[in-house]
């Protein structure tokens, strides 16, 4: 903004040597006037614009011809709307990026998904609290995250509805009609200073991190076919719509933590993202899903940019500069902004307080003290406890009809991935677990049990068998049939075989169950 208003006083000093005068020397001539010839052209005098040292400003007429344009990008925000101890909500956030937007013209915000699920605020509204604050914020898109997913397609609807900025996916078809969902885009055009910025959507080769349930109508178009589809779109908002600027926006990313800037090779980046795109196709990448922070450029000098997860890092940002004369695009700045640029200096904006208001039946009292626990329990301790929860609500519920085996299963501990000694609200158990899974008994084959259970190697499984597991674990039949109680996150991974055969209540998840295990153990008298 300084260097656009620099500009500005520039052509006004030098405006001796604008263009459209009578003497026509703009045709002849780059050389000053002198004082008796020169002709200050009227408001509506035009010019042809050369800049052949490509300095950004007119060779003729000494007019501003650089558009410099500010994009920030937000991913796997996971609703943390409020401060906790942990960590910064969204509050001071706000109005950093207001204030932002006020002092420049050419602000641009837009998210590479994962918004809505992850806090007691968000999830007990549905999105609906996140995708509002996101309109009071002018995001100009959203990428699908594979959590926008979580509570199915009724609430995507739902929030498409509410949203004042497309959900963008060029990749996500139904299955019934070989046709993009309906409630996708594949891109959208925006224009700052005249110049068209393509944006286009896309979500990564996340399908297997979602319930099954919740997108068994829809298929992900990933690998070379997507490479193909982002091309097309990429040269039809180049060539039809007149976009200069092509930002790509997808829901997946480099596996790494990278402190500062640096580069990033070919070898990286094929696990997640086709480097030809960056050959002319998209201008910048910006990255999310797992959950890193980096600021990398690509052997094409393309940026690739991840702001880390659930707000406890920041958020990513580029500065581009685009000559209206030469056709010319340059990526001057690319960073990652850290939580600290506004979470200690700028008092939190009204909206926050005015959105909770909105919705305080809907979300409850979510901060109210339910326990107090003597230990610290990280997030290994929390998911086995889960897994106990588990297998006591199944003996409890189907122990007298069924020789239940195990209890447990894939469980994902969020940030901040422990409960600290103390005061134990809700909103702490939602934080740290807020999928909305089902208890479900299923049965299976021996050797699916053995191989996806008992002997997983996968880290994230945790389970817990009483005497009847511990009789049979050691000789399972390869075919026979065992039961188990899982959740609809598991039962629904399709390699592991299992069958769903009863549902366990209804809003019944793994908080709920901690929930009642810390107010019966520890609760507040």
């Amino acid at each position: 903004m300084k260097k656009k208003i620099l500009l500005s006083l520039m052509a006004l000093l030098l405006s001796a040597a604008a263009c459209g005068n009578e003497t026509g020397l703009n045709d002849v001539s780059y050389a000053s006037p002198s004082p008796a010839e020169a002709v200050i052209p009227s408001p509506e005098a035009e010019c042809s614009h050369e800049d052949r040292d490509s300095n950004g400003i007119c060779d003729i007429c000494k007019a501003d011809v650089l558009a410099v344009i500010d994009i920030y990008a937000l991913n796997d925000l996971h609703g943390k709307f409020t401060d906790s101890e942990s960590q910064p909500g969204v509050d001071e956030m706000t109005a950093w990026l207001k204030t932002r937007a006020m002092l420049d013209d050419n602000f641009v915000l837009l998210s590479s998904g994962d918004m809505w699920q992850g806090s007691s605020e968000s999830n007990l509204t549905r999105g609906r609290l996140m995708t509002e604050w996101m309109n009071e914020l002018d995001f100009v898109s959203m990428t699908f995250g594979n959590h926008e997913y979580d509570w199915g397609r009724e609430f995507i609807e739902k929030n498409e509805e509410l949203a004042e900025f497309p959900f963008l996916a060029l990749n996500i078809y139904e299955r019934a009609t070989n046709a993009l969902a309906p409630y996708c885009t594949p891109s959208v055009v925006i224009e700052r200073e005249g110049v068209k910025i393509g944006i286009i959507g896309a979500i990564g080769d996340c399908y297997s991190s979602i319930s099954g349930n919740m997108v068994s109508d829809v298929y992900f178009i990933t690998g070379s076919r997507l490479s193909e589809l982002v091309k097309a779109e990429s040269e039809r908002l180049r060539n039809e719509e007149g976009c200069k600027i092509i930002i790509y926006s997808v829901h997946d990313g480099y596996s790494k933590n990278y402190s500062g800037t640096g580069t990033i090779s070919a070898g990286q980046l094929k696990s997640y993202y086709d480097p030809t795109l960056s050959a002319g196709y998209v201008d910048v990448v910006f990255e999310a899903h797992t959950h890193k922070a980096y600021a990398l450029k690509d052997m094409y000098n393309v940026w690739h940019l991840q702001g880390g997860g659930d707000n406890s890092t920041g958020l990513s940002h580029v500065t581009i500069e685009y000559n209206k004369v030469n056709d010319t695009l340059l990526t001057t700045d690319a960073e990652i902004v850290s939580h600290n640029a506004y979470r200690y200096d700028y008092q939190g904006d009204p909206i926050v307080d005015e959105l909770m208001a909105k919705y305080k039946d809907e979300i409850g009292d979510i901060n109210a003290v339910i326990a107090n626990i003597p230990v610290d329990l990280d997030g290994d301790e929390l998911r086995q406890l889960c897994a106990d929860l588990y297998y006591d609500a199944a003996v409890e519920r189907w122990g007298d009809k069924y020789d239940i085996v195990l209890g447990g299963g894939y469980f994902s501990v969020r940030s901040p991935r422990m409960l600290d000694a103390g005061e134990v609200t809700y909103a702490d158990l939602q934080m740290l677990f807020p999928f909305d899974n089902r208890l479900v008994l299923c049965e299976c084959k021996g050797i699916d049990l053995n191989n996806n259970f008992f002997e997983t190697q996968n880290g994230n499984y945790f389970i817990t068998y009483g005497e009847y597991g511990e009789e049979v674990k050691n000789h399972l039949a390869p075919n026979a049939v065992y039961y188990l109680v899982t959740d609809t996150y598991s039962s629904s991974y399709a390699p592991n075989n299992l069958t769903e055969i009863e549902l366990y209540d209804e809003d019944i998840f793994a908080r709920d169950l901690l929930k009642e295990y810390f107010t019966e153990k520890y609760g507040v008298q």
